[in-house]
């Protein structure tokens, strides 16, 4: 299999990101002054706190898990993505493919400005893209694939691609689709200073970066009912305790949280939104046996897969938030199957069996450990390989480099948790052979045509294409997942959220007042 749409460093930025901030407490927030305590939201705004601080407003270094929630106030996309991760009109009225896939051509909105006074048309589709483009930030991947934006009027563009995308069009409703003032662009000072058609104005002179960012409502934004808050303020705060004691408290109505704190808040009168976002558990890396020769026989992964009970997991690590699973993608991808959840059962006896049949009598790997949110874990899973003869040494690692040491290519298996997105993102980023999560490159000539049939398939056949590349990593045990954990988002009273398939937070357009 050959393909140009590789994200590289992207991707793996973005997945371990999101699936870290799910779980982990991070640094602690700088001491509270106690003034804050007292403050009270008023009706007319949304007060949200994030997990990360904001790193830029350029399009060319956006990012999406938390930091949507920086960049969705001013900045339409050409594409809005429903609750379930659907695509659905927005600057882009309509869109339709070429019958190879290679072409995707966009009829647009003509009655859309930009906070400038500038005009949303084709030419701003085009300095978009190509500005992604040039840049180097983490999700430029989006756009990579885009040889040529062909402005055919102000209201159509054509979008030429090298190869066919599958999830393109999903990529307009994230990063790839963000439209900022052409001017702004080249002003210099877009990543201080964002101009966009969004539904509300930066406020910078208010703001106070690293505490504080406030958005005021857009008195020309074009679709003003989908966003009832005359103001939204965005305030990052790292810690979860500090996070549970802003929603307690009244300063903050949303956060994104863990589910260690779940039942704390809930009994404060919080309430729990939950959606699976990332898997849990081992990347088998070394399928090719190039390290661990045994890890080659595809009898000794099913073994793996046996040796682990993940409903136990579940209720003892994630307190109930989350559900064992077989399978790597996420439910609302085309690849997801429902009836791979339960593929491997916890069956120790079965992977004895598997291993004997294999002619392997045991044998040992390495793996890194670190320090965190899964500390409980760890010996869980040692224990359970030992029980089918398999010994699991561990390295010790500092949590800041388990990112690097995952990649690294020194561990045969390595054990993380991951985000799941769109099915052709997730192959590129944990299964072609040179995506960044197949650290050892492993290859399997039936597996790289299963994947080129699915880039190139359309409509239900490619849904049907992705999910025999779903069974196929199952059946031959390319991973050994445990679970998909649930992101736990807290909401106030006053507050009601729909949370947003494959990403960490919901999407601004997703929230409500409580009486709405």
């Amino acid at each position: 299999m050959t393909t140009k749409f590789a994200q590289r460093g992207a991707v793996l930025a973005i997945a371990a990101a999101v699936a870290l901030a799910g779980c982990s407490t991070g640094t602690p927030a700088p001491e509270d002054t106690g003034a804050a305590d007292t403050e009270v939201v008023s009706a007319g705004t949304l007060t949200i706190g994030a997990r990360v601080d904001n790193n830029s407003f350029d399009p060319a270094n956006l990012e999406i898990g938390n930091r949507v929630q920086y960049w969705q106030p001013v900045y339409d996309t050409l594409i809005r993505l429903d609750a379930e991760g659907q695509p659905q009109p927005n600057l882009a009225t309509e869109w339709s493919y070429n019958d190879d896939g290679t072409v995707l051509t966009l009829q647009l909105r003509d009655d859309v400005t930009f906070s400038d006074g500038e005009a949303f048309d084709g030419e701003s589709v085009k300095a978009n893209i190509e500005h992604i483009k040039a840049g180097t930030g983490q999700n430029r991947f989006m756009v990579e694939a885009i040889e040529e934006v062909v402005v055919s009027s102000p209201t159509e563009v054509e979008l030429r691609l090298s190869e066919p995308v599958p999830p393109l069009v999903s990529y307009l409703g994230w990063v790839a689709g963000v439209q900022a003032s052409p001017a702004a662009l080249e002003s210099g000072t877009i990543g201080d200073a964002p101009v966009g058609s969004g539904p509300y104005l930066y406020d910078a002179a208010g703001s106070v970066r690293g505490t504080e960012y406030i958005y005021t409502k857009n008195p020309d934004y074009w679709n003003a009912d989908d966003f009832p808050y005359e103001e939204v303020i965005v305030r990052p705060i790292n810690d979860v305790t500090a996070l549970v004691n802003a929603l307690k408290t009244g300063q903050v109505d949303a956060a994104l949280l863990t589910p260690q704190v779940a039942g704390e808040v809930e009994a404060a009168g919080i309430t729990v939104n939950t959606l699976s976002v990332a898997w849990v558990g081992w990347l088998l890396a070394d399928r090719n046996g190039t390290v661990v020769p045994e890890l080659a026989d595809v009898r000794v992964r099913q073994a793996i897969n046996h040796a682990f009970d993940r409903e136990a997991m579940v209720t003892a690590i994630m307190s109930g938030y989350g559900e064992p699973t077989s399978q790597v993608f996420n439910t609302a991808s085309q690849a997801y199957d429902a009836e791979l959840d339960e593929y491997y059962t916890y069956d120790p006896e079965r992977a004895k069996e598997l291993m004997e049949e294999a002619g392997v009598d045991g044998f040992t790997i390495t793996a890194p450990e670190w320090s965190g949110p899964w500390t409980n874990l760890f010996p869980i899973l040692k224990d359970q390989l030992a029980e089918i003869g398999i010994t699991l040494e561990y390295v010790t690692i500092p949590p800041d480099q388990a990112v690097a040491q995952a990649l690294s290519g020194d561990y045969p298996t390595v054990f993380f948790p991951l985000a799941s997105a769109s099915a052709w993102q997730d192959i590129q980023t944990w299964v072609a052979p040179d995506a960044p999560w197949n650290m050892l490159g492993a290859t399997d000539a039936e597996l790289d045509q299963l994947i080129e049939e699915a880039q190139y398939a359309q409509g239900d056949e490619q849904e049907e294409a992705f999910q025999e590349v779903g069974t196929w990593l199952v059946e031959n045990a390319w991973f050994a997942p445990l679970f998909r954990q649930d992101q736990v988002f807290g909401t106030n009273a006053e507050t009601t959220v729909t949370m947003q398939a494959q990403n960490a937070v919901p999407s601004l357009w997703q929230f409500r007042p409580a009486a709405d």
